[in-house]
C-alpha cells in the first residue's frame, strides 16, 4: 500500500511493516520502518516482495515516473550517510535496507526482469538458462551452429570467411528480430495480466486463465533468453 510521508524532520515514513517487534525497544512496531517509541530504524522484511516494498501490486505495467519517486523517497530514508553516527546495528540495517531497495528498483524498472520477478514469486523460477532451442527454431540454430563453426575455422582474411560474415551478419539481424516480436508478445501477455489482476475474480476460469498466461510468459522469456544468448555469440564471433 503507498505510504504517506511525514516531514522530513520526523525521519519517519508510513511504509510497509518491516517486522512485528522493534530489534531495539521490542515495542510492536505499527506499520512504519522507524520504531513508533524508540524511533530506530528497522530492518525491511526478508519475506517482502519488490512490488509491495514500493506500494505497487502485482501488475506488470508500473508508471516509471512514481516508481522512481518513490525509490528517492526510500532512499533518503535509509540511505547510509544518514547513520554515520548511529550505532553499528543501525548502520548496518541501513546498508541492508539500502542494498535491498537499490536490487528492488533494477528489477522493477526493467520489463524483462519485472515479468521474470512476478514469474518467481507467482509460479517459481524462470532464470534456467534453455539448453535446447525453441521447437521452431531447431533446424535454423543447427544451421546456424554450423555456420559458426565454419567461420571459426576459416581464414578470416579469406573470401570464404568475408561470405560466412556476411551470412552471419544476415542470421544476427533475423534473430534480433525474432526476440523484438517476442517482446510485442510479452507485452500483450503484460496487458491480459493486468487486466485479470485488476477484475480480482477468484472463479475457476479465472485461475485457468491465470496459469495460461503465467505459463505463455514463461515460454517466451525461455526462449527469448537463448536467442539473446545465441545473439550475444554471434557478435562475439563476428565481432
Amino acid at each position: 500500500m503507498d505510504g504517506h510521508t511525514h516531514q522530513h524532520t520526523s525521519g519517519r515514513r508510513e511504509l510497509q511493516m518491516a517486522r512485528s517487534m522493534c530489534w531495539h525497544c521490542q515495542s510492536e512496531v505499527s506499520g512504519e520502518y522507524f520504531c513508533d517509541r524508540c524511533v530506530k530504524v528497522q530492518p525491511v522484511s526478508k519475506e517482502l516482495d519488490y512490488f509491495t516494498c514500493f506500494g505497487f501490486p502485482r501488475r506488470l505495467s508500473i508508471d516509471q515516473q512514481k516508481l522512481e519517486a518513490k525509490f528517492y523517497e526510500l532512499s533518503r530514508a535509509f540511505h547510509p550517510d544518514f547513520y554515520q553516527n548511529k550505532s553499528d546495528a543501525e548502520q548496518t540495517i541501513s546498508l541492508g535496507n539500502s542494498a535491498m531497495l537499490n536490487t528492488a528498483y533494477r528489477t522493477l524498472r526493467d520489463p524483462i526482469q519485472r515479468a521474470e520477478y512476478l514469474l518467481d514469486l507467482e509460479a517459481g523460477s524462470v532464470k534456467d538458462i534453455r539448453t535446447t532451442p525453441p521447437a521452431d527454431l531447431f533446424e535454423e540454430i543447427l544451421e546456424l551452429q554450423d555456420t559458426l563453426d565454419e567461420f571459426r575455422a576459416s581464414d578470416r582474411t579469406s573470401d570464404t570467411a568475408a561470405a560466412l560474415r556476411t551470412q552471419l551478419q544476415t542470421e544476427r539481424a533475423a534473430l534480433e528480430q525474432r526476440q523484438r516480436d517476442m517482446e510485442s508478445q510479452l507485452q500483450q501477455l503484460f496487458g491480459r495480466w493486468d487486466g485479470l489482476q485488476d477484475r480480482g475474480e477468484a472463479t475457476e476460469q479465472a485461475r485457468t486463465e491465470r496459469d495460461h498466461i503465467l505459463k505463455d510468459m514463461r515460454d517466451i522469456l525461455s526462449n527469448r533468453t537463448y536467442v539473446k544468448n545465441i545473439v550475444n555469440d554471434l557478435v562475439a564471433t563476428i565481432a
